[in-house]
Order: structure tokens, then C-alpha cells, then sequence
């Protein structure tokens, strides 16, 4: 097993973990994703437990190159971090599992040892997280944007100005009334609500620059 982690302290402490462990040998450390693609491949190890925020390079870049470079590694992510951002980028890099560092030292043996046999191994946390993705509804179509009318834009650019609906109703030569009418068009069109998520909306479609 090939332990990573920038932190020496977490090193060793996990290199006393599996040290004298019945079918364990930490064949070498890294302290970056540069350096634990020279050690892997120096030391070839059945398991790399692997940190994900790390200087030089992350975590994820390593068990990318892992994944191509040395197939046959298994990669264990051991981190404090079980937001959604580090976890599926982590995932599908091709990390085999994915463990918290509170994890009690018998989850963790037990982890690298089905981590080993190709076992996909998740913290409680982390595969909630998973289930709950995978489970969430499809989020709804977009209404379509060509519907918008060019004097719906023109309204939308005032109002992203910070223009008020009687400022935009001079500039435009129309009436208030009638600005607030292209408005709440756009509203539907957008799906949107109000003034500033309807901005923000034809920012987002690159209506807005």
C-alpha cells in the first residue's frame, strides 16, 4: 500500500495503523499526486490510499493518471472533505472508494482490504450523498429563448443596467405600462419570477453580455 497525504503527522499515523497489520505492507509515502505516480510506480502497490487537497497536484488529477498509467492500482480516497464537489470528481477519476478521515480504524482496514479485491467501498455520508443525486428528478427542460422578442431584450439590457421600469420606458419611447408588459413576458419565457432572476437567467443563456 502506498500512503498519500501532504500532512507528515497523517502520514504516520496511518502508517502505524497497518504497520504489523496481518497482510499489510506500506511500501512508501507521498506527500503530492506528482510524487505518488513516481512512488506507484516504483513500488507497484495493490492500493494507493490517497488524499484529495494536495499542493502540486490534487487528489483527483493522480487517480486520474492512475487510471491510465498504472490500471491495475486501486485507489482508496481518504480525505476530510464529503461535499458533492470533491466527491463525484473523485468518483469519476475512478477511485475505487471514497473514506472520511474520522473513520473508525477497523472501517479503515476493512476498506483497504475490499478496496484491494476491487470493492467498491463508500462512508455512510458520501454514498448518501450518491443516492440522493441519483434519485433527484430530472430538472425541467428549459423554455426556449428564440421566443424572446428583440424589444423583450432590449428591456431586459435596461433593466440589467439597474434601469427602472420608467427610465426604460423613456428610453424605449413606449409607456410604463407596456415595459411592464414585455417584463412579465419575458418572466414566462425565462421561467422566471422576477426582475433580477430574469437578468441573471438571460446572463446565464448568454442572452445578456
Amino acid at each position: 500500500m502506498l500512503i498519500v497525504d501532504d500532512h507528515p503527522i497523517v502520514r504516520d499515523g496511518l502508517r502505524g495503523v497497518f504497520d504489523g497489520e496481518p497482510g499489510f505492507e506500506v511500501v512508501g509515502e507521498a506527500a503530492d499526486g506528482v510524487q505518488a505516480l513516481a512512488r506507484s510506480a516504483e513500488s507497484g502497490p495493490d492500493v494507493v490510499l490517497m488524499d484529495l487537497r494536495m499542493p502540486t497536484m490534487g487528489g483527483v488529477d493522480a487517480i486520474r493518471r492512475l487510471r491510465v498509467e498504472q490500471p491495475a492500482v486501486r485507489v482508496l480516497v481518504l480525505t476530510t472533505y464529503d461535499t458533492e464537489s470533491d466527491v463525484l470528481p473523485a468518483i469519476e477519476a475512478g477511485a475505487t472508494g471514497y473514506l472520511l478521515k474520522d473513520a473508525p480504524r477497523e472501517d479503515l482496514i476493512r476498506a483497504v482490504r475490499a478496496a484491494a479485491a476491487g470493492q467498491p467501498v463508500l462512508a455512510p455520508t458520501v454514498a448518501q450523498r450518491l443516492m440522493t443525486r441519483v434519485q433527484a428528478p430530472p430538472a425541467a427542460a428549459a423554455p426556449a429563448t428564440d421566443a424572446l422578442t428583440e424589444r423583450e431584450l432590449e428591456v431586459l439590457r435596461l433593466v440589467a443596467a439597474g434601469t427602472t421600469n420608467r427610465e426604460t420606458a423613456r428610453s424605449l419611447f413606449i409607456s410604463e405600462a407596456t415595459v411592464k408588459t414585455h417584463l412579465l413576458h419575458a418572466y414566462a419565457k425565462l421561467g422566471v419570477r422576477d426582475r433580477a432572476a430574469a437578468v441573471s437567467e438571460a446572463y446565464k443563456r448568454g442572452l445578456l453580455t
